[in-house]
């Protein structure tokens, strides 16, 4: 697995320049071209009443402004970046979490910053995170909240004996193989030799392509807090982990691990599905 094209999502309502330094940080660091992509919805709430041609002119106004903010985001984009040959641009009138993922097609890799706090929620104007991982077919880093630049030294694999868990481990073989230190991390729930054996496993998996792993086996009650805390105790600043393990519905339910992480902007977060 190599990063050859990253795709940085770009927020509508945001300055590109944060998310665009970020992302090209990555690229220069692998070598990758980068696309930068951008893309919200005009929604207009039809009246149930006689204002229909009220309606289709804020439709008309939303649709322009929307428009006006793309070109602003592209030249931002060029100044920023520069008009290289591995540079690209790429800006659309629709849904964002569906123009995002159609697109993922071309990248290797889809990074995406935290949302405008005015619009969190607004998924015509920013992505659904839960939507994306799901549908992406792509690994995707979600950028800590401040942007610091990813080292990716130390890194923390919440492992659990999933597919989705596995694909995050083989997606994530760029960072791992340039890191001092992996630990592959797993909260007991059953079976702690059955944990034990399957942290173990993942550990030679990643030895064996070279990269330097220990692995860390540990009953908690706190699941997802529990290894975002021992990230931070051992210096990381990167968690890979598998999105939705089980289904979303279970996840609104009963809490788990992929939204908790969604929640916690203080790590970068590598996440696939």
């Amino acid at each position: 697995m190599v990063f050859n094209t990253i795709m940085v999502q770009l927020d509508i309502d945001a300055p590109a320049t944060p998310p665009l330094t970020f992302a090209q940080g990555l690229a220069n660091r692998f070598r990758a071209d980068l696309i930068a992509l951008a893309a919200a919805q005009a929604h207009v709430v039809i009246p149930g009443d006689d204002s229909g041609v009220v309606a289709v002119e804020l439709l008309r106004l939303r649709t322009a402004e929307i428009e006006q903010r793309l070109e602003e985001l592209q030249k931002e984009f060029l100044t920023v970046t520069g008009n290289g040959e591995n540079i690209f641009w790429r800006g659309e009138l629709g849904d964002p979490t569906h123009f995002l993922a159609m697109n993922g097609r071309a990248a290797d890799l889809i990074v995406t910053a935290t949302a405008a706090p005015e619009n969190r929620g607004n998924h015509s104007r920013m992505v659904n995170a839960g939507e994306l991982i799901l549908s992406a077919g792509r690994p995707v880093l979600f950028a800590a909240d401040n942007l610091a630049p990813l080292s990716a030294d130390k890194v923390l694999v919440a492992w659990k004996d999933t597919r989705e868990a596995r694909r995050a481990v083989v997606d994530a073989m760029p960072f791992l193989a340039g890191a001092s230190e992996v630990l592959v991390a797993t909260v007991v729930e059953n079976d702690w030799q059955l944990a034990r054996e399957g942290a173990e496993d993942v550990v030679r998996f990643l030895t064996k392509h070279g990269v330097k792993a220990r692995s860390n086996v540990r009953e908690d009650d706190q699941g997802a807090e529990a290894l975002i805390g021992l990230a931070h105790d051992i210096g990381a600043d990167l968690i890979v982990a598998g999105g939705y393990g089980r289904s979303r519905v279970s996840e609104w339910i009963f809490g788990g691990m992929t939204d908790s992480l969604l929640k916690d902007g203080s790590l970068h977060r590598l996440l696939s599905n």
